[in-house]
């Protein structure tokens, strides 16, 4: 049997009321029901010093995982709008312009070819110039 401690407390008529009621209960003790209780409460503490100690953090990373998602919808946005305009300036190619068709897969070979080597190299096109490069 684990040692216990004796401990003298003073609760409120009501809430005395209410544990002896509990008590009356088969199976049931004051002095098991009031260290269930504190357990609990005890318990509930320490997720709140949990949540105070990250609380910050996750907060912090909730805010820069919403401004990272906002420039996405913008980037994706700018490029939609950009496709759209370059679609509507530009008169499709005719089905017998072989070098007009071969002209643009090369172009689009080479626009592949330039961001996998932006990709590679880390380069962002439109990153922050560093002070060398202004």
């Amino acid at each position: 049997m684990p040692q216990k401690v004796r401990y003298q407390l003073f609760v409120p008529q009501p809430l005395s009321e209410r544990l002896e009621a509990l008590a009356a209960k088969p199976g049931a003790t004051r002095s098991s029901l009031l260290a269930q209780a504190l357990e609990s409460w005890l318990d509930r503490r320490g997720t709140s010093e949990l949540d105070e100690r990250f609380g910050v953090r996750l907060d912090r990373i909730s805010a820069s995982l919403a401004r990272i998602e906002r420039g996405q919808e913008i980037l994706l946005e700018s490029l939609a709008l950009f496709i759209r305009y370059e679609l509507a300036i530009h008169a499709p190619l005719a089905e017998n312009d072989h070098a007009g068709r071969a002209l643009a897969r090369e172009r689009f070979e080479a626009f592949v070819n330039q961001v996998g080597r932006q990709l590679a190299a880390g380069k962002r096109t439109l990153a922050p110039a560093t002070e060398s490069e202004r």
